[in-house]
């Protein structure tokens, strides 16, 4: 048995035809306007050839991680165009070129090179695309205000990122970006201190509680136990333990004390070694929690 189709809709005025135009739906017969929608309802990719796979968009969205904020074009290398001989030789120079016409200055190259960095770092270090762009924007404060004269660029990108890091209580030591870092630990702590003194960082002591989630998973610890922690955490704050300490060093004594008491079989080493700290700093944490 065949399925009845529904009525197509009328005009409420005259019972007239409904037609669709554009983002208006207009009755045929009597002009009423019956509906109007705005929205673009439409896919936002353009195809200019004939099938669906080359689907083309109409450009990234701006981002700061990049010295022109995104909006230069590029030559692409797609294997697509099977360009031969001189074709072929003609592009890679007008491809040159245009890298080349797209630093206009020192100041642009310098940029290009520490945000390439800063992406780099940022990746490695698994943190969000909020704290490349913030890293961005600091290392470009730092360049308005004169700060890279006679320092390294990898250094004030490294800076960058473990400064954005501080500001925005990120959990990351500062052993962990040297670990990924081009930059020695003394251009790092140069340029951060330049970047702290001159630009007056906001920053202040990381909550352990935000090494936890971490330092957990790396000591393979159940919920239970991060949670165990994170009560020792707070007791710590309320005694007035945590100030003066290294914040990852408090996590990880935290961690291996309410591993301790959910019998989970954690050496002092191994904690210690997860927040990059020695024995003796977590041993010291640990017995003024046990007092």
């Amino acid at each position: 048995m065949s399925k009845a189709r529904s009525p197509s809709p009328t005009c409420p005025e005259c019972d007239g035809r409904l037609t669709a135009d554009r983002d208006e739906t207009v009755c045929a017969d009597c002009g009423l306007v019956v509906a109007e929608d705005r929205i673009d309802r439409g896919p936002e990719w353009r195809s200019f050839s004939d099938d669906d796979t080359s689907k083309e968009r109409t450009g990234a969205p701006l981002t700061r991680s990049r010295h022109d904020r995104g909006l230069s074009t590029e030559i692409g290398h797609s294997g697509d165009l099977r360009l031969t001989g001189r074709k072929r030789r003609r592009v890679a120079r007008m491809r040159r070129e245009h890298d080349r016409a797209r630093i206009a200055s020192k100041t642009e190259r310098n940029q290009v090179y520490a945000f390439t960095e800063i992406r780099r770092l940022v990746s490695a270090l698994q943190l969000s695309e909020t704290v490349r762009d913030r890293a961005c924007v600091l290392f470009e404060s730092a360049q308005s205000e004169d700060l890279l004269r006679g320092r390294s660029l990898e250094g004030f990108a490294s800076a960058a990122v473990y400064a954005t890091c501080r500001t925005a209580s990120v959990s990351r030591t500062l052993d962990e970006v040297l670990d990924v870092a081009r930059a020695t630990r003394s251009e790092l702590k140069t340029a951060y201190d330049a970047l702290n003194r001159e630009l007056g960082l906001p920053t202040g002591p990381i909550d352990p509680r935000e090494y936890l989630p971490r330092f957990a998973s790396r000591l393979d610890l159940p919920t239970e136990v991060e949670r165990r922690a994170a009560e020792l955490v707070e007791r710590g704050f309320d005694e007035n333990l945590v100030s003066g300490r290294n914040p990852g060093g408090f996590a990880a004594a935290c961690l291996y004390a309410a591993a301790r008491e959910r019998g989970r079989d954690v050496t002092q080493a191994e904690a210690a070694e997860v927040a990059d700290v020695t024995a003796v700093t977590l041993r010291s944490a640990y017995y003024d929690l046990q007092d």
